[in-house]
């Protein structure tokens, strides 16, 4: 845990503000019942929704030009941030591949409450806890060592536990953005940026598929699911079998988000004139730009295809734009934005806590019920003549929850970081 130093509070609401969507967007009552702007597009398109996650690899973009300012132009130093970083990517990844095995974690009882409570209040620690850094790198290697095993030797039912999945995402663009950053020129950045667009609209829209004859972006037969479907295996995305949302092929194209993010970064921080005006101008240019390329390589988040690309980081640079001038240079009063604020500063709790909560009261039953669901059911659901409302009501009040949690953390001033 650390103390709150001075950060760039537009950029903290803004994560906040992502993550409160992602709260609302991940916990609905009934999944049955939801409004359509809080749904993903079904396959091509984007919905507000689609914008949760690629908003969050923006702003991880922009992080990193801050935080390795400093250490970017002193080679000496890169050792040791590289180290750090490295540390910090395998934690993140380890926290979503714990996610994906808690289901799996099944100990033969009539209950297993008790002793997976007492397993992820013990991965928890061990994870998040203030250990020197040698000491960190050693649990997250032996964590990631063991899990190897349980997944590539189909131990109990670890054979077809997901291995990919959102943390793991955001794990893998922080390292090779982080990496990038420190060891290349901004020149040199752009370059990978286009190169990876322009290669991975090629690959998608060129190269027949195996087994399916010719290239298409259809769902399950293009070759970004043929790819998952022949390394990951059984350790797809359970709701596909053959597919990952958050797949391999498709993660070279969400690296560019996280790039997008980078340039925006570094940007805010240069002595140019007109910072904010850039920022505008390049995210409606590269919003238009999204739009046009769409008529050929539609923007779709599963597939992340390039138009997706420069589409939502287009709109990411003018959000982001706007809360820097509203909060940063306008200086509106604190309390306006105090909600998305104390999400922004313990992001990655709420990130991690709000995926492993909902586990855990599933494993509590009333009635044969889970308790989140008992609960819903019981002291939501009668209130309301809409199932739709109660099923947002849900939602609501569980990132009301989580916000005066974090309202107290942030009141101590703590900050849980990875």
């Amino acid at each position: 845990m650390n103390n709150i130093t001075t950060r760039l509070n537009s950029l903290d609401v803004f994560r906040g503000l992502t993550v409160a969507l992602m709260i609302i967007v991940n916990n609905p009552g009934d999944w049955g019942a939801i409004y359509a702007p809080l749904e993903h597009a079904e396959w091509h398109g984007c919905t507000p929704t689609d914008l949760v996650f690629p908003f969050f690899l923006f702003i991880v973009g922009v992080s990193i030009s801050f935080a390795f300012s400093t250490v970017q132009n002193n080679p000496e130093k890169h050792p040791d941030a590289i180290q750090k970083l490295v540390i910090r990517a395998l934690k993140l990844f380890s926290l979503g591949l714990f996610l994906n095995f808690y289901s799996k974690l099944d100990f033969g009882l009539e209950s297993n409450f008790w002793p997976r409570l007492l397993i992820c209040l013990a991965f928890t620690i061990l994870m998040l806890g203030d250990w020197p850094q040698k000491m960190q790198l050693k649990i997250v290697v032996g964590f990631l060592i063991i899990s190897s095993i349980l997944l590539f030797f189909g131990i109990g039912k670890f054979g077809t536990a997901r291995i990919l999945g959102v943390l793991q995402r955001i794990s893998i663009v922080y390292l090779i953005t982080s990496l990038l950053f420190l060891k290349t020129k901004t020149q040199t950045q752009i370059i990978i940026f286009a190169s990876i667009l322009i290669g991975y609209w090629a690959i998608m829209t060129l190269i027949p598929v195996p087994s399916i004859g010719f290239a298409n972006l259809e769902k399950g037969t293009n070759l970004a699911s043929w790819l998952d479907n022949q390394i990951l295996g059984n350790h797809n995305w359970v709701s596909a079998k053959t597919w990952d949302p958050e797949g391999i092929l498709s993660t070279f194209p969400a690296i560019c988000t996280g790039l997008a993010g980078l340039f925006a970064g570094q940007w805010i921080q240069s002595n140019q004139k007109n910072k904010l005006m850039g920022l505008f101008v390049v995210g409606a240019v590269a919003t238009i730009w999204g739009l046009v390329w769409n008529e050929v390589f539609p923007i779709n988040k599963a597939l992340w295809t390039s138009s997706y690309v420069l589409y939502v980081g287009g709109l990411a640079s003018i959000v982001f734009g706007f809360l820097y001038w509203l909060i940063d240079i306008k200086k509106i009063p604190q309390g306006f934005y105090l909600f998305f604020l104390v999400y922004g500063v313990n992001a990655m709790t709420v990130f991690f806590g709000s995926g492993l909560i909902p586990r855990l009261l599933n494993d509590i039953k009333i009635n044969e019920l889970g308790a989140k669901q008992w609960l819903y059911e019981h002291l939501i659901l009668p209130r309301f003549q809409e199932k739709i409302n109660a099923s947002l009501a849900a939602a609501l009040i569980f990132s009301f929850i989580w916000f005066l949690i974090l309202w107290i953390m942030w009141r101590k001033k703590i900050i849980i970081k990875v």
